[in-house]
């Protein structure tokens, strides 16, 4: 067995999903989950089959986003894997209804970090273990960075 860091691209001004799921239909129903939730999201949905042509299926309402969602899922190369690239909408929004879907087993991340997928690869092929999303903690907060915190919440309208 061998393990891979794969860094993934994150869109500009976007934001990066990454699950496993099982089923065919994956790429459509989290089209319809994306759209119906917040209609105005640009985004690509790329996922990677696990057996039969074993291809990676794209779908999405932006080109760019497309290819880049498409481009990820391929540089991780492990079936039943799925990537969202996400623009005009945070995974915030969307991740309930992702969830939600039927085919939907597990969501790595969700994040406009710089993101790395730890990859298994094995004679059979490659699973996710798991991520390194962003940075390590650099200490812990004081009073002021909770004001600041809080703040910066209500200042984007996620609190009152």
């Amino acid at each position: 067995m061998e393990l891979k860091a794969v860094r993934l691209e994150i869109p500009e001004g976007g934001n990066l999903i990454v699950g496993q799921t099982h089923f065919i239909k994956t790429a459509e129903d989290l089209y319809e989950a994306i759209v119906n939730t917040v209609p105005q999201a640009r985004f690509g949905v790329a996922f990677n089959e696990a057996s039969g042509p074993c291809l990676t299926r794209v779908e999405g309402n932006d080109e760019a986003l497309k290819a880049l969602a498409a481009r990820n899922a391929a540089a991780i190369g492990a079936g039943h894997t799925f990537v969202i690239a996400l623009r005009e909408a945070y995974p915030i929004n969307v991740l309930g209804r992702i969830k939600d879907v039927p085919e939907v087993c597990s969501i790595f991340c969700a994040t406009a970090n710089p993101v790395e997928v730890i990859v298994a690869e094995t004679e059979q092929g490659r699973g996710i273990l798991g991520v390194v999303d962003g940075f390590s903690p650099k200490g812990l907060e004081t009073d002021e960075d909770v004001r600041k915190r809080h703040e910066f919440l209500r200042k984007i309208g996620y609190k009152r």
